[in-house]
């Protein structure tokens, strides 16, 4: 017995002619995500930043699975989805307490509602210059 069959339990071949086109496939679809992700808020204005995520958890996902070889591990995948996930919920939250606490909303060109509140933004933030 082999020390890779007795440590690391494998007993396979690997066929490196399918193994390149996997590559090549998964980098492609990393082009065609990345494209997307540069075109996406031209198409769709709204739900722009949650599509933007989105795109970029799947790259991400793809990498980590493919390139870093962690396909075939249960254990670090089920890891990397619960990192995810506690770094989604705290970003949920920390997000959530700043919009209800945001103080500056009547001074926000993004969420003052009356005209000509970029004027004002700008006389503000410039010094009245």
């Amino acid at each position: 017995m082999s020390w890779q069959e007795q440590y690391m339990g494998t007993k396979t071949t690997v066929n490196y002619q399918v193994e390149k086109k996997r590559y090549y496939k998964v980098l492609i679809g990393l082009l065609i995500l990345t494209a997307l992700t540069f075109v996406q808020p031209f198409i769709f204005q709204a739900g722009t930043f949650t599509a933007q995520m989105l795109i970029a958890v799947i790259k991400a996902w793809l990498i980590l699975m493919y390139y870093m070889h962690l396909k075939g591990d249960k254990l670090i995948g089920s890891m990397t989805l619960f990192s995810m996930a506690l770094v989604l919920v705290f970003f949920i939250i920390v997000v959530a307490v700043d919009v209800t606490h945001f103080q500056f909303a009547g001074e926000s060109y993004i969420t003052s509602t009356t005209p000509g509140a970029e004027a004002a933004s700008a006389h503000i933030t410039h010094g009245g210059e």
